[in-house]
Formats: C-alpha cells, sequence, structure tokens
C-alpha cells in the first residue's frame, strides 16, 4: 500500500518526488532492509526488493489513471497527426496521435489510447484532462472503469504481498533463540 500510495499522493498533490515512483522506491529499499533485519535469506529478499522496484516503476502511470478517472474531465480532441504503427521505430508498435484542443492549442503529449490505424488527421478522440492540471492529459478508452488503472498493480502486489509473507515467516523459522537447545532424551526404563 505504501509503494502504491505514494505514487497516488504524489500525482493527487503534485509532488513531483513521489509521483514519478521515487517515493515507492524508498519504501520498496525500506521493505528489503526490513526483511535483512529480521534475517530472511537473502534470495527472498532479492525477490521481494526486485518485486518491490517493478510495483514502484509501475505504480505512477497507475495513479496518474486515479486522478483522472477522479478528478479529470473528458473532453474531445482533433488530431493533427498520427505516427507510429507496427513498423515504428519505438518498438511497441502503437500509433501516437499528436492532437489539438477545441481552441486549436496543440498539446504537449501525444496520445495512444484511441489512436488506432484508422485514425486520420481532423478525427476526434476523447482526452480526460486533470481538472488541477498536476497531471498530463491522456486519451480515453472507451468502455474504461474508475477501478482499471489499479488492476493493472493487483498482480504485482499480490506477487510482492506473499513473497513478504513467505520471507518473514522463513526468518522466523530459521532464527531460535541462542539458549534453544534440544530436549534430552527421557530415559527408557529398564527392566530391573
Amino acid at each position: 500500500m505504501a509503494i502504491v500510495g505514494t505514487a497516488v499522493a504524489g500525482a493527487w498533490y503534485g509532488i513531483p518526488g513521489l509521483a514519478d515512483g521515487e517515493g515507492g522506491l524508498v519504501c520498496a529499499a525500506a521493505l528489503a532492509l526490513y526483511l535483512r533485519v529480521v534475517r530472511a535469506g537473502r534470495a527472498l529478499v532479492g525477490i521481494v526488493a526486485v518485486l518491490g522496484v517493478c510495483l514502484a516503476l509501475k505504480a505512477p502511470q497507475a495513479a496518474v489513471g486515479v486522478v483522472l478517472a477522479e478528478r479529470g474531465r473528458v473532453e474531445s480532441a482533433v488530431v493533427t497527426s498520427v505516427e507510429g504503427g507496427p513498423g515504428a521505430v519505438s518498438g511497441r508498435g502503437r500509433y501516437l496521435c499528436s492532437v489539438a484542443d477545441q481552441d486549436g492549442v496543440p498539446l504537449k503529449v501525444r496520445i495512444w489510447r484511441g489512436c488506432e490505424q484508422t485514425t486520420r488527421p481532423g478525427d476526434t478522440l476523447a482526452v480526460a484532462y486533470d481538472s488541477r492540471g498536476l497531471v498530463a492529459p491522456r486519451g480515453v478508452e472507451a468502455g474504461a472503469s474508475p477501478a482499471d488503472p489499479l488492476r493493472g498493480l493487483g498482480g504485482w502486489a499480490a506477487t510482492l504481498i506473499v513473497a513478504s509473507m513467505v520471507a518473514v515467516v522463513r526468518s522466523y523459522r530459521l532464527s531460535r533463540p541462542a539458549s534453544w537447545s534440544p530436549s534430552p532424551a527421557l530415559p527408557t526404563p529398564t527392566g530391573s
């Protein structure tokens, strides 16, 4: 929750260090340090650290989606040019549309959601704008729900939680008090 929460708070309040995922990376490092202190195995600490970093790097995009779903306004934008596609240098095969708002002012970001092979200059796309201007506008997919941005993080978060629990449980199974020793065997009765 801390990793995703810092990204959402950063996007919501416009704090760049948190919105960019840096706060989530600090949380992931703190979790790995905690697991190291409780003497979880190095392999488990490494797995948790990698999962935490992956979640922290994915969280900023989801946070922008949450902010736009909660306080964004959707408006039409006119496509001015279309680039990309399967043979594009970007390697993702996405089409990128440059768009202008209703007043003819070009947006600084290119939109890929809703921009398809059939999109031509002069077409309109639905674009979500932050009412406070703290996050960049993005295209709106048809039929998207407000919970969609966080659904993509569910698998990463669940895997991180499970790996962290295994590491903590494993650390307690491996560490025993110094005074612990197996109980001596009880003498067996002899037939006297």
